[in-house]
């Protein structure tokens, strides 16, 4: 046996993606796919009436169907391989070894189809599947995040624009920036999961020409197979028109969906990353986990670099499905085959490990007060010289004259700042020495949480109309906070 640490290993199965995602796109469920839709095409002919009696078409016999059904999950894949090396082709190999345990009905296995009703169909399966998957980690997510958020709202923190400190927001407040960055990818891929449609029974280039043939010319027939096949696979609609595969913009479209969880997520994982830089908030931290094997002191926000790393891997997917969906020749082309066995399977399994790290990071945010409150009190003088001037000129002050004030006492302060001799907060002692200032309550007129605008409103109106939908339609599916492997 080959030892398996000399081979290369897809840290997407052994380190990232979660176990559940590893065995959807793994050969198991994909090949047991294929026997179920194999058996959906057999029973929805049987049950339209197929065969005619011409002594020609393969009759489906109800103890066929049952010899298919006693078979969907036995697949012997060491036959498969030895079929696969004799006859070049992986959907025949599977035919084959189908047909050795079930041999009454081998001769209706695939009756009419083409490679593509298995393979296709089997895909968009596994990725709506994938999608409803993702959908349940993004909500899970989007909880968090509001929890995360009603507890911190009226919490005043600094603000940054071009990351320049700038007004007050609060931590709730800008939490709920990141779960709406995420309520906007989870209605795209609802859309996207629940509008995906099932190719569906359409023969070799698309046009249903071996199932006409096997119902004798009855259009009607025809057309209700494609239907029935759908519905005993679950899809309620099929594409009204394909070639021998399904249009392959539908699956850059879908990657671009899943690509916008990554971009969600790069994001926030951006922000958390300057955030532990300023100790304001920080990402879960274990015990016994290691910053730096060379620096021990060090504590890195490896949970959020790692979601920036996976999303920057998601992000560059979509690019080749677009050049897959822009290259196909006619009805269909081979080029398509390698790539999407790499990018389908890949973007799920990525976009399911930013997930599980986004709900470790939302489950576990630890919110540093103090630091947050002593960044406020550094830069809040200088925010709150317009309060102060406002209620300089309230209490019977020369407005042209509290500004000249305000603008000296600021500069002098800031040179001061920047020779290394004084703090902002001086400002407050230059003022209050002036007379124009006496009247002033500085400290009514400087508290933090009169410089956050309508934050904690605004917090609790996002959760009500936003949030609140999103708990209810998944509130029996929440996940909690997820472990991650390593």
């Amino acid at each position: 046996m080959t030892d398996p640490n000399l081979a290369y290993d897809n840290p997407l199965i052994a380190r990232y993606a979660g176990a559940e995602m590893a065995e959807r796109w793994g050969p198991h469920r994909k090949f047991r796919t294929w026997r179920r839709l194999w058996l959906a095409l057999a029973e929805a002919q049987h049950e339209l009436g197929l065969p005619a009696d011409d002594g020609v078409t393969p009759r489906i016999a109800p103890g066929d169907l049952a010899e298919l059904r006693a078979h969907l999950d036995d697949i012997d894949f060491g036959r498969a391989a030895h079929h696969e090396r004799r006859l070049r082709h992986d959907v025949m190999a599977h035919i084959e070894t189908l047909g050795e345990v079930a041999p009454g009905a081998k001769p209706i296995v695939h009756l009419g189809a083409t490679s593509c009703y298995v393979t296709d169909n089997a895909d968009l399966i596994l990725m709506r599947e994938s999608l409803d998957a993702l959908c349940v980690g993004l909500a899970t997510v989007i909880d968090q995040l509001a929890t995360f958020a009603e507890a911190w709202r009226h919490e005043p923190t600094l603000g940054f624009t071009h990351f320049q400190p700038a007004q007050l927001t609060t931590v709730g407040k800008r939490a709920v920036l990141w779960a709406f960055d995420f309520a906007l990818d989870l209605h795209e891929l609802e859309r996207r999961r629940d509008e995906l449609p099932f190719r569906g029974a359409k023969g070799t280039t698309g046009t249903q020409a071996s199932f006409l043939a096997l119902f004798h010319g009855d259009h009607a027939k025809v057309r209700a197979l494609d239907q029935l096949v759908a519905r005993k696979m679950g899809f309620a609609t099929v594409f009204p028109v394909t070639g021998q595969t399904y249009s392959r913009k539908l699956d850059s479209m879908v990657l671009d969906a899943v690509s916008g969880v990554a971009q969600s997520a790069s994001k926030w994982s951006c922000d958390l990353r300057l955030l532990a830089h300023k100790q304001e908030i920080d990402e879960p931290f274990e015990a016994d986990q290691v910053g730096s094997s060379a620096m021990a002191y060090k504590r890195n926000p490896m949970r959020a670099e790692r979601m920036t790393s996976l999303s920057r891997f998601v992000m560059g997917l979509p690019a080749m499905a677009a050049a897959t969906a822009a290259t196909q020749w006619f009805e269909r082309t081979l080029d398509d085959s390698a790539a999407r066995r790499l990018y389908l399977p890949q973007a799920f399994l990525a976009a399911d490990a930013i997930l599980r790290v986004a709900r470790n990071v939302a489950g576990g945010l630890v919110v540093n007060r103090a630091i947050i409150a002593k960044n406020v009190r550094e830069y809040l003088p200088y925010m709150a010289t317009e309060n102060l001037m406002m209620a300089a000129v309230a209490a019977g002050g020369d407005r042209q004259e509290a500004h000249k004030l305000v603008r000296d006492h600021s500069h002098a302060v800031t040179a001061r700042i920047k020779a290394g001799e004084g703090r902002a907060t001086e400002i407050f002692d230059r003022l209050k020495a002036e007379a124009l200032f006496a009247a002033v309550d500085f400290a009514g007129a400087t508290a933090p949480e009169k410089f956050v605008g309508r934050a904690p409103e605004q917090v609790v109106e996002f959760l009500a109309e936003h949030v609140a939908p999103i708990r209810a339609r998944y509130a029996a599916r929440l996940t909690g906070k997820a472990d991650l492997q390593v």
